[in-house]
């Protein structure tokens, strides 16, 4: 199957909105802002999109569907429109939607009346990249949902993972990759260790949950000399870090 995103753990990407607003530190250099100012468009306006807004009605085979990687699903400015979000979720039950927020406190509250203890098609997740995003956990592991992960990136501190084993186990999926950038100009990148990643991955594996390490960030590719730049290419990687799993259950359900 073709996939229409770079992002290696989806198939597809889905936009329901374009822009954002940051909520701390690990948003810092966030590529959309990157992206805003590339092309020219206000990264803080959030904008509900008009052609690829039904995009998953299009798609016939069974993928993974990444929602949403241009703005905050849960942002208070998609109220608006996010029911219709959940509507076409709702008539597409051969794909798994992979949702990822930072903002999990606003989840309960904007869930489809039918939610129960999840539906079977939605993956919730949220994106931490310092020990002050620990807190985003709590809010989503409260959550009903079938599966919920969450995204360690862009890792650019340790992380400490003493966490509760309930706590752990609780974590279906953690995606881990340090943050990619440039040198110079406004967008830069900062450092991430392999010990950082590996500390991570083995506090998830330790519990029998899944592991995606998806990038090892532009940091690490000019120390390690790698070929790709954000550090993405596994085959360049030390076979220990070679570590690309789905939730258990889940890895062929599609894609």
């Amino acid at each position: 199957m073709s996939k229409d995103t770079k992002i290696q753990w989806t198939d597809h990407t889905w936009n329901i909105a374009r822009g954002c607003t940051k909520v701390d530190e690990d948003c810092k250099f966030c590529y959309m802002y990157r992206d805003a100012n590339r092309y020219g468009y206000d990264a803080k306006a959030v904008i509900k999109t008009k052609t690829v807004f039904r995009l998953p009605l299009t798609i016939k085979e069974p993928s993974k569907i990444f929602v949403s990687s241009l703005t905050d699903v849960f942002h208070p400015d998609c109220d608006s429109f996010r029911d219709e979000m959940w509507d076409i979720i709702r008539k597409c039950p051969q794909h798994t939607f992979q949702i990822l927020t930072k903002r999990p406190d606003r989840i309960k509250d904007h869930l489809p009346e039918d939610w129960g203890p999840g539906w079977d098609n939605v993956w919730l997740g949220t994106s931490i990249g310092s020990n002050k995003g620990m807190k985003r956990i709590y809010p989503l592991i409260e959550t009903p949902a079938k599966v919920r992960f969450v995204s360690f990136e862009p890792i650019w501190e340790r992380i400490d993972m003493n966490l509760d084993i309930s706590t752990l186990i609780a974590i279906d999926w953690a995606i881990i990759g340090g943050e990619s950038g440039n040198d110079t100009g406004k967008y830069r990148y900062r450092p991430c260790q392999i010990g950082w990643i590996t500390e991570i991955a083995d506090a998830i594996t330790g519990v029998g949950n899944s592991v995606f390490i998806k990038q090892l960030g532009t940091h690490l590719s000019k120390e390690m000399k790698l070929k790709d730049r954000h550090g993405g290419d596994i085959s360049e990687w030390p076979g220990y870090l070679q570590i690309r799993e789905f939730p258990k259950g889940k890895e062929a359900s599609n894609g």
